[in-house]
């Protein structure tokens, strides 16, 4: 007897080429089996004809907890994941101001993370964790033996600008020891870690990563100056504060760090610009012996500084031009895209705009939008000639293949069976009052969609049924790299 019989919907599968009619079969949280016209009997049947099956999506990039308390994040958030089609997210975590708004060693900070997700999420979850200073950088194979947590991360705006803009006391807002600094000499010594730890760790090492926010205080700083003296408001003045050309030259300073330390495993974070993908490309070409992995977000794909709704759409790094927006739909469509994120930061009303409202260096920057990421993705995508193989791989396959999810990100046998079923052909707008996240405000405020998640399922536990939330939290904590796949 299966626990879960899927029948009759168009399955995206791990290999190219178009959907394929299937029932997918669930036990134990597994796929146990695929083809036509399965016999049952199952505890629970789904008819999902007309539906695509698509596998859920693995969003590699969100911040719970960073604005609300990390439980409430927990619960919302992850309820506004299952919206979107995401059925395992990887939050963004340090130490410092924000988040738990305190310093000290990830071995006592990292269990009350834990602690406070615990029975919380709807779905399955992940942590990427920041070494902010020197003894975060010795704690690194602790982090990967005890927690597994195998990936990392480095701001690298923090130079000389704070969550939000310039910081008068680097030390009081990161909360690090005062003889040491947050600068590019760190992020080489982080770098040297990481690599340390892959070495050490032969059999996990393609799974050990490092992550990279590429923006340059400095340009920034005085950018900033320049715009607040012009004439230029909202948006737009944000995006001119953080010039592109800030993004291009971060990301050349990170791909040589990463050449002088050899380390190759790579991810380039949210690149939202013409010049950021340009410079991500040349670099490739420049160091073939790193393996960069590109990332983009939906936000970045869908808004531009035109076409947001207010200045809820401030973010690091900015929405940009409509000419950047469709730069990153080239590369995309190129291939130079390795999967598509959220960047998913709730940010209540009462806490992202300053007094006055209108002025967008007051605000705070991120907002929510997981979701969005499925339908976002169907609806802009296909219309511009994206296959569904493609979407599965940007949204799935490929997150979960770098941050070492074995056994998910894939409709296949002996995988989990976290599945998201999508009506491709049915038109809504979007509305901040029909998601699920505590945000009462979007960016993407009317935007039309033109496909929607029906239902979605986490290790064959039904969380969204019929777009309204199904059930208790059935989400668990993963540690990684997480069980390879049985290919027999």
């Amino acid at each position: 007897m299966y626990d879960l019989l899927v029948r009759g919907g168009s399955v995206v599968g791990p290999e190219p080429g178009p959907p394929r009619t299937a029932d997918v079969a669930v036990r134990g949280g597994v796929i146990v089996a695929l083809g036509s016209h399965l016999p049952g009997p199952a505890a629970q049947v789904v008819d999902a004809d007309g539906l695509l099956v698509f596998p859920g999506a693995v969003d590699a990039h969100q911040h719970w907890g960073i604005y609300n308390q990390l439980d409430a994040d927990a619960e919302l958030e992850s309820a506004a994941a299952a919206q979107g089609g995401v059925t395992t997210g990887l939050s963004y975590m340090r130490t410092g101001q924000y988040y738990l708004n305190r310093s000290g060693a990830y071995a006592e900070f990292f269990p009350q993370v834990l602690a406070q997700a615990a029975g919380r999420s709807y779905v399955d979850y992940g942590f990427h964790l920041a070494p902010m200073m020197n003894r975060h950088i010795e704690e690194i194979p602790e982090l990967i033996d005890r927690f597994g947590v195998t990936s990392f991360k480095i701001f690298m705006f923090y130079g000389g600008h704070g969550l939000h803009g310039r910081s008068a006391d680097q030390s009081a807002f990161l909360m690090t020891p005062p003889d040491e600094r947050y600068d590019l000499a760190h992020f080489e010594s982080v770098m040297r870690g990481v690599q340390a730890a892959r070495a050490a760790r032969p059999a996990l090492a393609s799974s050990i990563s490092l992550s990279l926010h590429c923006e340059t205080a400095e340009i920034m700083t005085a950018y900033t100056r320049m715009v607040e003296q012009g004439d230029l408001t909202g948006l737009a003045a944000y995006s001119a504060s953080r010039p592109a050309h800030s993004e291009g030259l971060a990301v050349t300073i990170a791909s040589y760090l990463a050449y002088e330390t050899a380390l190759p495993t790579i991810n380039l974070l949210h690149l939202s610009s013409a010049k950021a993908l340009d410079a991500a490309m040349l670099m490739a070409t420049t160091f073939p012996e790193v393996d960069f992995r590109r990332e983009v977000t939906i936000g970045h794909l869908m808004a531009d500084i035109e076409t947001a709704s207010g200045i809820g759409g401030k973010v690091n790094p900015p929405l940009r031009p409509r000419s950047d927006v469709e730069a990153l739909w080239r590369h995309l469509l190129a291939g130079n895209v390795d999967w598509v994120a959220s960047d998913h930061a709730c940010c209540r009303a009462e806490q992202k705009f300053g007094d006055p409202a209108e002025d967008v260096f007051l605000a705070r920057s991120g907002f929510g939008g997981v979701e969005y990421l499925l339908p976002g993705l169907l609806t802009e995508g296909v219309r511009r000639g994206l296959s569904h193989h493609t979407i599965a791989c940007l949204s799935a396959a490929n997150p979960a293949d770098r941050f070492g999810l074995g056994g998910k990100g894939r409709v296949a046998l002996g995988y989990d069976a976290d599945l998201a079923l999508i009506d491709p052909d049915s038109p809504w707008t979007v509305r901040a009052r029909d998601s699920l996240s505590q945000q009462e405000y979007t960016p993407f405020e009317g935007m039309r969609m033109t496909a929607r998640v029906v239902h979605t399922f986490v290790r064959g536990r039904q969380v969204l049924d019929g777009g309204k939330l199904s059930g208790p939290p059935a989400g668990r904590y993963v540690a990684r790299p997480s069980r390879p796949v049985d290919p027999r």
